[in-house]
């Protein structure tokens, strides 16, 4: 039989519908990224291939394109409202994401994923389903490679594709000799397994995709496909590159050193989904606010209510009807939130930042956790906003560095679920019967009273507080370097002095190695000038200070590697001496001094 006989046998309906089963559904989610003037033409072609053939869905999700994108979608959607079901996503979260969102809104029994340009033909869908069908497979995948595949594709991807295999077979194992193709069929529940354990959002999703669902014993197979890959550029970058690397770097650690995959516990939406408080503290509206409260209109879980408690009411800004506003006058945060607690209809309270914008999906990966009875509170990454003006991201990029954040770096940059007993309050969410059982927030600090909160959840009451990097939200970031030291200065002085007072959450080696780096090099010079023979040792600790400092800030752009590097060092500098003042205080200045938040937080933007 010919390579084009053997194609054409598999546009054979008839083992899709055996597939499906009487009362089955496809559901084609289609990733969609600034594809105007052609998102509207793919629908239409792959709606047109399913019509009258199964029953299906076509769930194409635009990943924030802003270029016309997303209306085209909405017209496919107008024109044929029962099987085009679009989800628009305002900003780009990468392809994981959005194949996510797309999950999240599809009704199928089988899920396909088909890249939005349609460089692979789709017409080659039954051949999928007979391959499911044949060997019995709950996941079939497209690949470059089958000896039935026909590509048109460019030698230097080619020779990428041929080199990642490589490395993916070295590191993964999986069974497959394709992972990057963008056309793979699921059983829903295979998908569904391993969406739930997922961390990669962006280019090493499908290699993380297959591990995790292979790892579980679903079975992965082949089908052939029909690529034309034109004369695209694609999206083959130095920068890429490294990030496909890094990621799947992470992914084999996490499949084969810590076995973390499989450690994830299963959790389900509660059967009755609790009805959630959102508390946002504020000195006054903002232009951070008005991008908080969008944020939390485009949630796709809908049980929840917003409190924001400014200091005056402002008829002026254009409050939405949803939104329940208590002005509380001039007060710190934590009084506010106490405020906002006693106020709460929900069962769970939602604590977020005015600066803190909510991703899609935010509270469906959070309520979930809710329905364990052993959970009290659940939060996630404060990630920096690619709209963040340039020096601020920088700020966000020395937090987000290990030799800065150490343990908790996941603060700020997404990692593997976990158990934590310290989690700040511009993302967390907590049981309304807890808050109130423990009389709220401390008063008497700021900041650092999410500390304590937390440390009372976890140490006192006897409950897990869970991070999942899913239940994310973007913080705007102070920038370098004023700023941005200032705020790490009041960080490191609250958490010197909690060391003392609570120290069941401060009393870490990770808090302490910045002020153990300022007394060596403060003594370990005044020794060195005393005693000459000390010296080279003394210039050869700081050499290699500096430089594995300057090798963990790494950047292919030269001027963002050593604005980094320079805001890691200051970083250190400032936490280690403002973290010893702390550490000697006999008390805080917030403990006795009225708080000032018109000069601390509205003119910086925080709340």
């Amino acid at each position: 039989m010919s390579r084009k006989d053997k194609v054409h046998v598999g546009n054979n309906w008839e083992s899709a519908h055996t597939c499906l089963g009487p009362v089955g559904m496809v559901s084609v989610i289609m990733p969609c990224y600034r594809l105007v003037g052609r998102a509207g033409v793919n629908v239409e072609r792959v709606r047109r291939l399913l019509d009258g053939q199964v029953q299906f869905e076509v769930v194409p999700v635009d990943d924030g394109s802003g270029d016309g994108t997303a209306e085209e979608l909405r017209l496919a959607a107008v024109a044929h409202p029962a099987t085009v079901r679009p989800v628009l996503m305002v900003s780009n979260g990468g392809k994981g994401a959005a194949l996510r969102e797309g999950l999240r809104h599809s009704r199928g029994t089988h899920i396909l994923l088909l890249d939005g340009d349609l460089d692979l033909d789709p017409a080659l869908l039954p051949a999928f389903f007979d391959v499911m069908q044949q060997r019995v497979a709950d996941i079939v995948v497209g690949s470059k490679r089958h000896p039935d595949s026909e590509i048109d594709y460019p030698w230097r991807r080619r020779v990428a594709s041929a080199v990642y295999y490589g490395l993916v077979t070295l590191l993964v194992g999986l069974p497959v000799t394709d992972t990057q193709t963008g056309m793979k069929l699921f059983r829903r529940e295979a998908l569904q397994w391993a969406f739930d354990r997922m961390l990669v959002k962006r280019f090493a999703f499908d290699v993380e995709l297959l591990a995790i669902a292979h790892q579980h014993g679903y079975r992965v197979a082949e089908a052939p496909i029909r690529m034309h890959f034109g004369n695209k550029i694609g999206s083959l970058t130095l920068s890429n590159v490294r990030c496909v690397m890094n990621d799947t770097l992470a992914i084999f650690y996490r499949l084969r050193v810590l076995r973390y995959y499989q450690s994830v516990e299963p959790v389900q939406m509660p059967a009755e989904p609790p009805l959630v408080s959102v508390v946002v503290a504020c000195p006054a509206p903002s232009a951070y606010l008005t991008e908080c409260l969008a944020g939390l209109a485009r949630q796709s879980y809908r049980n929840f209510e917003v409190i924001v408690l400014p200091d005056e009411p402002a008829p002026d800004y254009p409050w939405p009807p949803e939104v329940r506003v208590i002005p509380t006058g001039r007060q710190r945060p934590a009084e506010k939130r106490n405020t906002g607690i006693d106020a709460a209809r929900g069962a769970v309270v939602a604590l977020l930042d005015d600066d803190a914008i909510p991703v899609p999906g935010w509270l469906d990966h959070a309520v979930k956790y809710f329905s364990l009875d052993d959970v009290g509170g659940v939060g996630g990454p404060g990630v920096t906003p690619p709209s963040d003006p340039w020096l601020a991201q920088m700020g966000g990029r020395v937090y987000a560095n290990k030799l800065v954040s150490g343990d908790c770096r996941y603060r700020y940059h997404p990692d593997r679920i976990r158990t934590t007993d310290d989690l700040p309050s511009c993302n967390l969410m907590i049981r309304t019967d807890l808050l109130r059982e423990l009389g709220g927030f401390r008063t008497d600090f700021w900041p650092g009273e999410d500390t304590i909160l937390c440390a009372d959840v976890v140490h006192r009451l006897g409950k897990r507080i869970i991070y999942d990097p899913w239940v994310s939200v973007e913080h705007h970031r102070r920038p370098l370097f004023l700023p941005h030291l200032r705020q790490i200065g009041r960080y490191a002085m609250h958490r010197g002095y909690f060391v003392r007072r609570f120290p069941a959450t401060s009393r870490r080696i990770g808090y302490m190695a910045p002020s153990a780096f300022v007394l060596g090099l403060v003594t370990g010079g005044i020794v060195a000038a005393l005693w000459p023979p000390l010296r080279s040792w003394y210039a050869a600790g700081v050499s290699v200070y500096l430089g594995v400092t300057l090798l963990a800030t790494l950047h292919y752009r030269p001027f963002v590697w050593l604005l980094t590097w320079l805001g890691v060092m200051a970083t250190h500098l400032v936490y280690g001496v403002r973290f010893l003042q702390g550490l000697c205080a006999r008390r805080m200045p917030c403990e006795v001094r009225c708080f000032d938040h018109p000069s601390e937080q509205h003119v910086a933007g925080k709340s």
